[in-house]
């Protein structure tokens, strides 16, 4: 592997880093039973810090992608790494101010904005050093978010928490986070204008990254959209559209399994918990498998496929999941179809709208992910209503649906 190799690998290893960051806080729930026995609060309560996390994260996503365009990955990268240690450092301090608004502010709005700002830092740097497999190398980095979920759930469940407490657990996942943050910016900077890797001739790169006509300029080249552009352009609110309703689907039917193993199932809880470490892990290693796919077969024909296979699972949930094992096939078949959102749709930003403004043009398309923090709560709400939880799975069946629909339409009508 010769240096220029070696320079664009750690980049994708930076953004792994960075995604490992923000998974380790997606890891709330086995905070939420020790905050509810040690203070007293409502379920509720305790789980609200995650929603307000997940929103402000989301949302976050734009103002930072903007930094990110305007002053660097690095730069803003260590920005989010003293955001980060001030909430989480701050959420820390719950034992001295033990309200749930307190982790609402520290936990909540700050991490939050912390791991959107670093976020920010792992799509566009690498998209820009591998003009030649975007997708795959993106998935790679992105791989980071799913695979922490998986492991910090039982690590804090069984071992942290157990040993340190809740707010030793948060101080220390503040100063590793910190560390992990620090050693992402080391590595991160933005590739040479006119780089390009020794398999593809500069020349070559806009024909190379866009077949499509939705963002090529007459000469064939991607036209780089400006934010405005990209909010005015119909095929962003359609793209907008497809990752926010699977993300809404994938998201819901994540906070149902679990129940529906113990309820409807009769499952242990160890066995319940399983199926959501399978969905997990789909979601996590079928990232980089997603982004190969893509770059061989085309975006909108992997997600296609992937969305139907979603949909159909998701509206026939109750008649496929009667044992363990089809249980753990549904979870990995939709940890599949979250994985494929959350691996190409970087990828399909920059194909489209280009690479200048990635970081906020991503981060447009991104605030759709604001729709899965309310999916728990619909979820739980649709099963206190009517006692099933057939109204939810069909509900994020049809959301599922109308993603493959939108898919099939990008393909479709620009080419994409």
């Amino acid at each position: 592997m010769n240096k220029h190799e070696l320079t664009r690998w750690s980049i994708v290893f930076a953004g792994f880093v960075l995604a490992l960051v923000a998974g380790v806080a997606y890891a709330w729930g086995p905070m939420v039973v020790p905050l509810v026995e040690r203070f007293g609060w409502s379920t509720a309560e305790a789980a609200m810090p995650f929603t307000v996390f997940f929103l402000v994260f989301a949302l976050f996503m734009v103002p930072a992608g903007r930094l990110q365009d305007t002053i660097g990955p690095q730069k803003t990268c260590l920005l989010g790494a003293l955001l980060i240690v001030l909430g989480f450092g701050l959420a820390a301090l719950v034992g001295r101010f033990p309200y749930p608004w307190w982790l609402f502010l520290t936990y909540g709005f700050i991490g939050g904005m912390g791991a959107g700002t670093i976020y920010s830092c792992v799509a566009p740097p690498v998209r820009k050093w591998f003009p030649d497999i975007p997708a795959f190398a993106i998935s790679c980095a992105v791989m980071g978010v799913g695979l922490a979920g998986t492991v910090m759930a039982p690590v804090k469940a069984n071992f942290m928490i157990p040993v340190l407490g809740i707010e030793g657990t948060l101080l220390i996942v503040a100063g590793i986070s910190f560390a992990m943050c620090l050693l992402a910016a080391s590595l991160l900077k933005n590739p040479a204008d006119g780089w390009a890797p020794q398999t593809i001739a500069p020349k070559e790169l806009g024909k190379k990254a866009v077949k499509q006509k939705a963002g090529a300029s007459k000469a064939g080249e991607i036209k780089q959209y400006s934010p405005s552009e990209v909010l005015r352009a119909p095929v962003f609110w359609l793209m907008w559209l497809a990752f926010g309703s699977v993300i809404a689907g994938g998201m819901l039917c994540a906070a149902l399994i679990p129940p529906f193993g113990r309820l409807v199932m009769g499952l242990t809880a160890t066995e319940a918990a399983a199926a959501v470490a399978v969905f997990s892990g789909f979601n996590g290693f079928g990232r980089p498998v997603a982004g190969y796919l893509s770059d061989k077969f085309g975006v909108t024909r992997v997600m296609l496929v992937s969305f139907l296979i979603q949909a159909v699972t998701l509206l026939l949930f109750n008649y496929i999941a009667v044992s363990l094992v089809t249980l753990y096939i549904a979870a990995a078949l939709v940890g599949w179809g979250l994985a494929v959102v959350l691996a190409t749709f970087p990828a399909l930003t920059a194909s489209v709208f280009g690479t200048k403004h990635l970081g906020i043009n991503y981060g447009l398309v991104f605030t759709g992910l604001a729709f899965g923090a309310f999916m728990p709560a619909v979820g739980a709400a649709a099963y206190d209503a009517t006692g099933s939880f057939t109204p939810a799975f069909i509900g994020a069946g049809v959301l599922a649906l109308l993603g493959a629909v939108l898919s099939g339409t990008l393909s479709w009508k620009y080419k994409l």
